[in-house]
């Protein structure tokens, strides 16, 4: 404890959000770095999904910061991302044993917490559940917020744009925020990578999305009138100055982004606006997976999931390299479908968002049409 006292001087007193709230906006920084670093250090020796959770370090302490979890809901795509989230609610002390028999779960679970909102896995499902939970709560007249983070690579998935689909349709209070980082667990491609791409780079919405939210901010403030007359007037600006309309405006979801996913103080008022304005939103983020330790930055891939490494120098450690270990079984598929597709010109593959995962990279590099 004194060695965690020590080098954790915030994160050793951190046992539930309610003590992230007690500390001071511009202490949740030197938070954000003791987190990474405890991630890094753990994570290290006992081996897990890694690069997405620093990624997510920030707006992992924002959330907890600006809403009342348990009873607001946070649900995470997928869950690679959520080991800070875990670290944070009750867990930093039995993190190290993470994927261990009887330790804690690798990804959010019910059973294991209330704070983990949704049992988690596979990607792709978050919007849909934190639908659910908003109607649920609008029917049972209780006043929840519920947040679906979601990468670039999950929202690539026909299961989340059902449920923007339909909660576009509904009116739910519930917020989406979409970590783009460009990458899943490789580089995400597709036309929806493109679409994101332009958004980031447009200065005229950075511009417009600066000068809106102060008016959206007081929509709290005014009556039902103006409140009409505000959208309308946002909803007019942004026809005439976007050079295509907004995706996610366009599926009924109010677009708010792109901002830094690592600007802590910033990220948490900006949660705090969210809050007030009613209806499905999209809080668009963009983030760097890896963040904070170089070698996970500069080979995102590796580091998604990279085993035992020395944290100094980030070189990969084997635990015995003269014992022969088995082919991974994904390695043993993504073989053979290269043989069989060299047998067969009507096979085609079709990557999950994960090429390496999956290991449909193998085809990639001998068949890249």
């Amino acid at each position: 404890m004194v060695f965690m006292e020590n080098k954790y001087a915030l994160l050793s007193n951190i046992d539930s959000p309610e003590d992230i709230k007690r500390l001071k906006p511009e202490q949740l920084v030197d938070l954000s770095a003791e987190l990474r670093q405890y991630i890094i250090d753990i994570v290290s020796e006992n081996p897990g999904h890694f690069a997405s959770s620093l990624g997510v370090v920030e707006l992992t302490i924002a959330l907890h910061y600006v809403y009342n979890t348990p009873f607001d809901r946070i649900i995470w795509d997928v869950g690679h991302q959520a080991y800070g989230h875990k670290i944070l609610t009750g867990r930093r002390d039995v993190f190290h044993t993470n994927r261990k028999y009887k330790g804690i779960s690798g990804f959010p679970k019910r059973s294991e917490s209330p704070y983990d909102a949704f049992g988690v896995g596979h990607s792709s499902t978050s919007i849909s559940a934190a639908l659910g939970m908003s109607v649920a709560s609008r029917l049972k007249l209780e006043n929840r917020k519920v947040v679906a983070v979601i990468g670039d690579g999950a929202l690539t998935g026909g299961m989340a744009f059902e449920a923007l689909n339909h909660g576009g349709g509904i009116n739910p209070n519930m917020l989406v925020i979409l970590n783009d980082n460009n990458i899943s667990i490789d580089p995400s491609v597709g036309a929806l990578k493109e679409y994101l791409l332009d958004i980031t780079t447009s200065k005229t919405y950075n511009k417009l999305k600066d000068e809106v939210w102060d008016i959206l901010g007081r929509f709290d403030r005014v009556g039902p009138k103006t409140r009409s007359l505000i959208q309308k007037f946002e909803n007019a600006i942004k026809a005439a100055l976007l050079k295509q309309s907004n995706l996610f405006e366009s599926m009924g979801f109010r677009y708010f982004g792109p901002i830094d996913g690592h600007d802590v103080i910033y990220l948490t008022r900006v949660l705090q606006d969210l809050k007030d304005i009613p209806g499905p939103k999209l809080l668009h983020i963009v983030t760097v997976k890896g963040k904070g330790y170089a070698p996970a930055e500069n080979n995102q891939t590796a580091f998604h999931a990279p085993g035992l490494f020395d944290k100094e120098t980030g070189e990969r450690i084997k635990v015995d390299a003269n014992k022969p270990t088995p082919p991974r079984y994904q390695d043993v598929f993504g073989e053979t479908l290269v043989e069989l597709a060299e047998q067969n010109p009507k096979i085609v593959g079709v990557t999950p968002a994960m090429a390496s995962g999956c290991s449909l990279n193998i085809m990639m590099q001998k068949m890249p049409d």
